[in-house]
């Protein structure tokens, strides 16, 4: 080869009409790609790749950012990543809701809902005492999928507090401030509460500013289970807002929803209200794209109200998919009781209304976000469904945004919110994180019933260059890299 003649590309996708991430129009053409990265595109019928992947008839679009995840431990106990990789994802956000898998000492007992992110035997899993050896053993046994990573304000709770019910004090506040100042330094892109669980219910928000102060000029993100998605959903708002102000750092609202009947419609408030708040602030937010919620099964009657299933349950791993109510009424007790014998467990809540997943969906900003928690035989099926089924069912089939605007609300968008450098769009310099998939045929499998399923559609799926996933089947990639703000 002459010093003049191109190098071949490693990878050419023909074919294809692509949706770059940006909601620009669609258009057809070839994706060239070379050492990991999107070199060229354009008619690039006439030049040499080693490999081709043949896109004719489907979309090639930026893989798949999962704005909200729960796979701090998936991602080293489950490399390959299917129920992500299946749906088009290359990169997920984890460390939510507060909870993140370090920092946190070797044989801790962990509170829930930390403890449900510990799939294996808590005795046998590595604790990493500093953010900086998580990130390193990612690095040293890469996932198939990128790992963008927070750190969460409960785990550094329960690293330096003797109680969690109650307010921190400010030697504990310092110390809090020392671990997240190395998680920031060591790579994290920002740090997470969930002030809705009792780890960190107790926790003002005058704790919470004071903890994050390291963030303020940093560049990294404010994520926030809020205090409250039911009936003290805008004062949760407005706490929000105020945190993200005192910090002067971008807020991301987390899974933003209206819980219980009584609250049913209230998006129509809550949204005029984030948008207000977007003019004078940088304000976020994500949603998926389902009815019912999961996370650990609550031991309080408020937060058992509808139809509560089990998802996960440690001494009865048999009720696995099983109501709450008729648990309850076999062992002839209270909901409450019940509830307090099958922990630690986890649960799927149905307590949302269509129209509000919709409107809050639709909302201009808003990115998607899974929630999904492994383990057990019926996790909440946006484990496995999220993206496809925002493809299939409420971009295709619903209508409710051009197929332009839903690729852009999972990954421009998304890439954009987290700083994520280089990633998120179809064009020339970016990562080569990419998915093909058939517009026409894309949709979700899993269901309640049977949540354990692929999606349709998604014809292959290219991390960081390397084919990962192909006719429906992982190809033994591990080319994830570990994300973080530098």
């Amino acid at each position: 080869m002459s010093e003049h003649t191109p190098r071949p590309f490693d990878l050419v996708i023909r074919g294809g009409t692509v949706v770059d991430g940006t909601r620009r129009p669609r258009f057809d053409a070839d994706v060239g790609i070379r050492d990991g990265m999107i070199v060229a595109i354009g008619d690039l019928s006439g030049q040499a790749a080693r490999a081709d992947l043949d896109a004719g008839g489907n979309i090639v679009a930026p893989g798949f950012i999962d704005s909200h995840t729960h796979d701090d431990e998936s991602v080293l106990s489950d490399p390959e990543m299917i129920c992500k990789i299946s749906q088009g994802v290359t990169t997920v956000v984890t460390g939510n809701c507060g909870v993140s898998l370090a920092p946190l000492k070797a044989n801790m007992a962990l509170p829930l809902p930390l403890s449900l992110l510990q799939q294996r035997d808590p005795s046998t899993a590595s604790a990493f005492g500093r953010f900086a050896d998580y990130l390193d053993a990612l690095r040293a046994a890469p996932a198939s999928v990128n790992v963008a990573a927070m750190v969460g304000h409960t785990t550094l709770r329960v690293m330096t507090m003797d109680s969690l019910d109650r307010a921190a004090t400010d030697e504990e506040i310092a110390a809090m401030r020392d671990l997240l100042s190395e998680a920031l330094d060591a790579g994290a892109i920002g740090v997470s509460t969930g002030t809705y669980y009792p780890p960190a219910a107790l926790a003002p928000a005058s704790e919470v500013i004071e903890v994050c102060r390291p963030l303020t000029g940093t560049g990294a993100v404010y994520a926030t289970h809020m205090r409250n998605e039911a009936e003290g959903c805008v004062d949760s708002l407005h706490e929000t807002f105020a945190i993200g102000r005192a910090l002067d750092v971008r807020v991301v609202i987390s899974h933003h929803k209206l819980m219980r009947e009584a609250n049913f419609g209230k998006s129509v408030v809550t949204l005029p209200l984030i948008r207000a708040a977007m003019q004078c602030q940088c304000v976020a937010l994500d949603c998926y794209p389902y009815t019912a919620s999961s996370t650990m099964l609550h031991t309080v009657e408020e937060k058992l109200q509808g139809r509560v299933v089990i998802a996960t349950s440690e001494p009865y791993p048999e009720y696995s998919g099983r109501e709450l109510a008729e648990i309850a009424d076999e062992w002839k007790v209270s909901r409450v009781e019940a509830a307090q014998r099958l922990q630690p467990a986890s649960a799927v809540y149905f307590s949302m209304d269509e129209g509000d997943v919709r409107n809050i969906m639709a909302f201009e900003d808003t990115m998607i976000g899974s929630d999904g928690l492994a383990g057990g035989s019926k996790p909440h099926p946006r484990l496995w469904g999220t993206f496809p089924r925002v493809l299939g069912h409420y971009s295709r089939d619903v209508r409710l945004f051009p197929l332009e605007t839903a690729v852009w609300k999972m990954s421009g968008l998304t890439a954009k919110n987290f700083g994520l450098k280089d990633r998120g769009t179809i064009e020339v310099g970016k990562h080569a994180d990419v998915v093909v998939f058939d517009a026409a045929t894309v949709r979700d499998r899993a269901t309640y019933d049977d949540p354990i399923q692929t999606a349709e559609g998604i014809e292959a799926v290219i991390v960081n260059g390397m084919l990962t996933w192909r006719h429906g089947a992982p190809r033994g990639a591990r080319n994830g890299r570990v994300l973080t703000r530098m």
